[in-house]
Order: structure tokens, then C-alpha cells, then sequence
């Protein structure tokens, strides 16, 4: 699909589109800056522009000569690394063990219509699930995947692998917000192995692909968690 204006955002988006969708797999070989004006029928400079905020971005890799290509981890280039709940876990040097709860595709509710700036009709995968360490409860995620953006998640299959793990591997970001507090556990206080009510560390995120959301996931952890990161 084109897009119907031929501005630099315009022909970013579509990309990116591909990108997500797998039009362009990861190392795949694009079209060139000529090819794509034809196609978007918009000034070299246009499409030039739009390739290097997309570098930038680091879903792809623009070597003279060489051409571009999809990136191979396009996340590397993110401000801030998401992490893999699997490799937090071994890192600490604990066995890493992962329970799919419950998995469904839904209408978006209220609330994250809300958050993401969805439309009454959009579908989301929502996915429960919990982490272990040495076979302790690590984290509680409640996800919601949209899957206008990621239609590919709509069929994933997350009973042996968790939607953190497979959203970094096959849904590049360009974008993210993070949001970490302190919580009282409620529902998901027997899940952790908490009493209701004790302290928990909760985080949130949500990443775009552009203007267009990706993910909304809650991340709840004991108080005994840490975070660690690396700049």
C-alpha cells in the first residue's frame, strides 16, 4: 500500500509499516533512494530524508556502496535497551521458567484506548503471564499487543515463549515511554507469592512504531526486585 501524501513522514511510516509487517525481513536489501522516489513519486531529497531518520531510528543500515538494509536487532539503537525477562533472570545466575496465563485477542478497553490513542473497534492480543526464578515468582506481565500494528501477533503462539521475547525479536521499535513506581499488590498478590496489600515495584512501558503503537505491558515484580541498567 502507498501512502497517499508523498511528505517525508508519509513515506517514513510505509516503511516502517514493512518493517513491522515483514514485508522486509531483517538483512533484507531494500530498494534504493531512486526506485522509492518513483514509487512515492517524491523528490530524492524526500526519500533521503525519510531513510535517515529511519537510521537514525536504527531499524535500517545505510552503507555506501552497499546499500540499505534492514537492520538485523533493530532495537540497538534504542535510548534505552529493552530488556529480555529470560536473560535478567540467568544473569543473576537463576533458572529462568515462564507460565503463559491466559491469552486472548479483545477489543481494546476504555482505558487503554486511552493510553495508545486507539479506536473504539481496535483488536488487541491481551497476554498474562508469569516469570520464575529458581522457580520463585519474578514478574507478573499483563500485556496488551495492538495488532493493527503487529498483525503477526494475533496468531503467535505464547505457551512456549513469552510476547517479551518475541516482540523484540519480530516487532522493531522506534520509540518508548517508561514509567516505574511503587504499588500495593492487589489481584496478582498469589501469583507473586505476596500478601495482598504488600509493597511491589511496578513498571509500565509502551513502544510505537512511529505515530502507531505497538505494546502496553504492566510489569509487576516483589519488592524484593532490583533494577539494573547500563548507559
Amino acid at each position: 500500500m502507498t501512502p497517499a501524501r508523498s511528505s517525508y513522514r508519509a513515506i517514513r511510516e510505509e516503511i516502517s509499516r514493512r518493517i513491522a509487517s515483514r514485508v522486509w525481513l531483517p538483512g533484507a536489501l531494500i530498494p534504493g533512494e531512486e526506485a522509492l522516489s518513483v514509487e512515492f513519486g517524491a523528490a530524492r531529497a524526500t526519500v533521503n530524508r525519510a531513510l535517515r531518520e529511519l537510521a537514525e531510528a536504527g531499524l535500517i543500515e545505510r552503507r555506501r556502496k552497499a546499500g540499505t538494509r534492514v537492520a538485523l536487532h533493530p532495537v540497538r539503537e534504542a535510548r534505552f535497551v529493552i530488556p529480555l525477562v529470560r536473560q535478567e533472570i540467568e544473569a543473576r545466575g537463576a533458572a529462568y521458567q515462564y507460565r503463559l496465563l491466559s491469552s486472548e485477542t479483545i477489543k481494546a478497553p476504555a482505558l487503554i484506548r486511552a493510553r495508545l490513542g486507539l479506536a473504539a473497534e481496535a483488536q488487541l492480543r491481551h497476554v498474562r503471564a508469569l516469570h520464575l526464578a529458581d522457580r520463585r515468582p519474578y514478574q507478573f506481565e499483563d500485556r496488551y499487543i495492538v495488532l493493527e500494528t503487529v498483525p503477526a501477533a494475533k496468531d503467535a503462539d505464547f505457551t512456549a515463549i513469552g510476547p517479551n521475547e518475541w516482540l523484540v525479536e519480530s516487532a522493531p521499535f522506534t520509540h518508548a515511554e517508561f514509567t516505574f513506581h511503587a504499588d500495593s499488590a492487589g489481584a496478582e498478590s498469589e501469583l507473586l507469592n505476596v500478601e495482598k496489600g504488600a509493597p511491589v515495584f511496578v513498571g509500565e512501558r509502551i513502544t510505537w512504531l512511529g505515530e502507531r503503537p505497538i505494546t502496553l505491558v504492566r510489569m509487576i515484580h516483589p519488592s524484593t526486585y532490583r533494577m539494573v541498567t547500563k548507559l
